[in-house]
């Protein structure tokens, strides 16, 4: 039938014929037939609803419905400004993801064209209460037990999806950091699911021509659904409807299309448009709601027998699944929530036909979407109160599940291995029973001051300024930094009532009163620092002023199992603390910095996979040692934590832009760029092997950037030492104790010694060299455990040449390259100005990138 449109003047007799009929039979579409019909013939809008009896806006109305959607149109008139369907999980995630105030019941209402009291009891229903901690209430079926709810795993195989979740009665403190997730991390795992449920889809088809064409004119029919359901498209049920009951089928069974517009789910899917999905009042001309109702053929033994080894193996690698989860999470209570299910030839299953994990009953229990979502959108929404309750639920773990789903993807359907099996680190591990352990630790008075309040902007700069030139009169102050002189009389005497700044002596003046310089109390605030090396732990208390109060080492072993490592960073933290015992107050404690080896992922605390300690995988240590010090704790990459300490402790010396090459287990690099610590999308800027590499041209066969052994320093220069034909030395400690021997043979003169160090010299000056041109800074700082006094003339000389003689720009700079200002311990040191740091250099809001008052922990 042709579709033509008012505005060409005619309509086609077919359609004409409808509206003559319709006109006739009167009701409802008597009125719209003849809108159409007299705007086909010409009349204008006044004309049309004075014939009628009817209002112009009405007659607008309907004459921009036939417009844009033709006879279907006028057929069915929805409520105005409100979908047929409600997805409860729709609303939860963009309620929850909203940025700034938009997550409010009125915005998401209008964003999603729902009444107000609709989103506000759905709000109420999942128990999401604004301006309140989150703590939800989710409506599977069965509810999910417990008020902290985390994603902690998805299965997918060839029939069914399950996601794992995690559950304690105990809500999460607030989240500090907001929400982690963006909708970038949502696209991509969307993508990653769609190119998962494709290889699914493929292993059924490859599973089914293998056992035989099915037979008969429905044959199929029940596998299309099954499809369908597996992208999401499946329309829910409501509790008590048909289908609703039993195991893990997710939505309703083929051949029942379900119409109740309170309980059906809209058209839209949570990571993006489910164009196939099944509306819950969709019976007007074009509709396919009646092609639902197929029905499978009945099976032939083949089929039957094939089918039934498929289901078999699915049960058994689901049970195993759930037996490694439970063993992986014994403090959390676990939930496999059915995403979809085709194992049941499309009739549920009771909750007693669950394949349980062997000798685990009642650990993992069973539960069902909720009514009133589709699985996509419950999945979304499960993301959404995961990020923004647990700051540890980061970006990477959702990238990490995306990327597992894209090995799923790129597997041989025919493998009968082939099936996703994600479980996320044990990131609650701490949440259970094995944090009563640190009961003692929680007793001590190191728990952290919140009264260094800062929140004037104006307070900060003063502090930067007196930091930096160490002592200064209040008239310098206010020509350095161009605040009145009535302000900084009245920040500097805040200050000094507060304990952080201190009264030097008068200083004479050759007229007019004597000036009072002021400088830091060191006193006033202490903080710890712990470095994590595979082979040695330091921690080390420096006061306000940057001096160090006390310093502690314990040495470590790389493959030491990950709980007891984590016991001993705490205790060398307590015996710290308690060396320094008088000189440090606890009320102007203000928390722990953590140095640890790159990559590290901030937002959720989480080491991973460091160079050289395998064993620890991806550890979640910021939230670890959380339970060993409630007091404000943080986590940096040691390069970057070491140039944090020398700008702060550099003061002056440091007061411009410079890249910090740090010498340790690997090379790595902290830049302090246009007044701050740079750390970049994900805190790992810096990170410094892969550009030495490309500078040398060392690359492997597909352009990869290989890992350069000169780019770990500890290791390389003996070796290289060994091959230029130095004789190795006994030593019982390990690559530090090799690599200082040849560094005190270099220094002593020896060759080959000598040559070994300026050989990793020269390649880590190639690399320095490409941070010079990228970045047009004119200072490099070099420093850490292995840049000694030894071998220090070697890489400050080779360095230097190179910045200096090659670059672009040769002509309109020269690049200085010094020494750190700190010792050996610089990224420990580093690791306890990262607090000072966060809490007292002055930044406008927008540039935050950490927050000024510190997590409580």
């Amino acid at each position: 039938m042709s579709d033509t449109r008012p505005g060409d003047g005619t309509l086609s007799p077919e359609l004409r014929a409808v509206l003559r009929r319709w006109a006739d039979e009167g009701g409802a579409l008597a009125t719209r037939a003849g809108v159409v019909l007299l705007a086909a013939d010409g009349l204008r809008d006044a004309e049309i609803s004075r014939r009628l009896g009817v209002s112009r806006q009405t007659v607008g109305s309907w004459r921009q419905r036939w417009t844009s959607a033709g006879i279907d149109g006028l057929e069915h008139r929805p409520r105005t400004g409100r979908p047929a369907t409600v997805d409860e999980a729709e609303v939860v995630t963009r309620t929850l993801l909203a940025p700034g105030g938009s997550g409010a019941s009125r915005a998401v209402a209008r964003e999603l064209g729902l009444s107000h009291a609709t989103v506000a009891g759905i709000r109420r229903r999942w128990r999401l209460v604004p301006d309140e901690p989150v703590s939800p209430s989710v409506p599977t079926r069965p509810p999910l037990p417990g008020a902290d709810v985390w994603v902690m795993g998805l299965y997918v195989d060839g029939l069914r999806g399950v996601l794992l979740a995690g559950t304690r009665l105990v809500p999460s403190p607030p989240a500090t950091s907001g929400t982690v997730i963006g909708a970038d991390v949502l696209a991509g795992l969307d993508r990653s699911l769609d190119a998962a449920l494709a290889s699914a889809s493929a292993l059924t088809s490859t599973r089914r021509d293998g056992a035989g064409p099915a037979e008969g004119p429905g044959a199929g029919a029940g596998t299309d659904h099954a499809a369908s359901r597996r992208q999401g498209r499946t329309t829910a049920v409501a509790p008590g409807s048909a289908g609703a009951a039993g195991g893990w089928a997710g939505g309703a069974a083929p051949g029942e299309p379900h119409r109740d517009p309170a309980h059906a789910v809209g058209t839209t899917g949570a990571f993006g448009a489910d164009p196939g999905q099944v509306p819950a009042d969709s019976s007007g001309p074009g509709s396919d709601s009646r092609r639902v109702a197929g029905t499978r053929p009945a099976p032939t033994d083949v089929d039957s027998r094939a089918r039934s080894a498929d289901v078999g193996a699915s049960d058994r690698a689901l049970a195993g699944y759930l037996a490694q989860a439970s063993r992986r999470h014994p403090d959390l209570a676990l939930h496999a929530v059915t995403l979809w299910d085709d194992a049941s030839d499309g009739a549920p299953a009771p909750a007693t036909d669950t394949p349980q994990p062997p000798g685990t009953t009642g650990t993992v229990t069973c539960h069902h979407i909720p009514a009133r979502s589709t699985w996509r959108t419950f999945l979304r929404a499960m993301i959404a109160l995961d990020s923004t309750s647990h700051p540890e639920s980061s970006r990477r773990v959702y990238l990490d599940l995306a990327a597992e789903l894209e090995r799923y993807a790129a597997g041989r359907p025919d493998d009968p291995q082939h099936t996703v099996r994600w479980l996320r680190e044990n990131v609650a591990g701490h949440l259970g029973a094995e944090s009563a352990k640190a009961g003692s630790a929680r007793g001590h008075t190191w728990s952290g001051v919140n009264q260094i309040d800062l929140g004037s902007f104006n307070e900060c700069v003063v502090i930067e300024t007196v930091r930096l030139s160490g002592t200064i009169t209040r008239g310098e102050i206010a020509h350095r930094t161009g605040l009145t002189q009535q302000s900084v009389s009245r920040i500097a005497r805040s200050l000094l009532d507060r304990g952080i700044l201190i009264e030097d002596a008068q200083l004479r003046a050759t007229s007019g009163k004597p000036r009072t310089p002021v400088r830091l109390r060191g006193a006033a605030a202490h903080a710890l620092g712990i470095h994590i090396d595979p082979e040695l732990l330091t921690a080390v208390v420096i006061d306000l002023d940057g001096a160090i109060v006390c310093t502690r080492t314990r040495s470590v072993s790389a493959d030491t199992d990950p709980a007891e490592f984590v016991e001993r960073v705490a205790a060398l933290g307590r015996e710290t603390l308690a060396e320094a015992g008088g000189a440090v107050r606890p009320d102007g404690f203000l928390g722990i910095g953590v140095a640890v080896p790159g990559p590290v992922d901030i937002a959720s605390g989480t080491v991973l996979g460091p160079p050289l300690m395998s064993a620890w995988g991806d550890l979640p240590l910021l939230y670890l040692l959380k339970d060993h010090f409630p007091c404000p704790v943080i986590m940096e990459k040691d390069s970057t934590a070491a140039a944090a300490g020398e700008r702060w402790i550099g003061r002056d010396r440091r007061a411009r832009d410079f890249a910090y090459l740090y010498l340790g287990t690997g090379v790595g690099t902290g830049l302090y760029l246009n007044g701050d610590i740079y750390r970049g999308v994900s805190a790992n800027a810096g990170e410094f092997g892969q550009l030495c590499a490309i500078a040398l041209g060392r690359v492997d066969k597909d352009g990869r950037p290989e890992i350069l052994p000169e780019c770990n320093p500890p290791v390389s220069v003996p070796d290289l030492a060994a091959r230029g034909g130095l004789r190795p030395v006994a030593t019982t400690g390990g690559s530090t104790a090799a690599y200082l021997a040849v560094g005190r043979a270099a220094a002593a003169g020896d060759r080959a010694a000598a040559a070994a160090v300026r050989e990793v010299a020269q390649a880590v000056g190639r690399g320095a060299l490409g941070l010079i041109d990228l970045l047009d800074i004119d200072l490099i700082v070099l420093g850490g455990p292995f840049f000694t006094d030894d071998v220090a003339d070697f890489y400050l000389a080779e360095i230097a040449r190179t910045v200096n003689e090659f670059p672009t720009a040769r002509r309109l700079r020269r690049v200085e390259v010094e020494p750190s200002v700190l010792s050996a311990g610089a990224a420990a040191v580093g690791a306890a100005s990262t607090i000072f740091h966060a809490t007292f250099t002055p930044r406008l809001r927008g540039r935050e990138t950490r927050a000024r008052h510190l997590p409580t922990g």
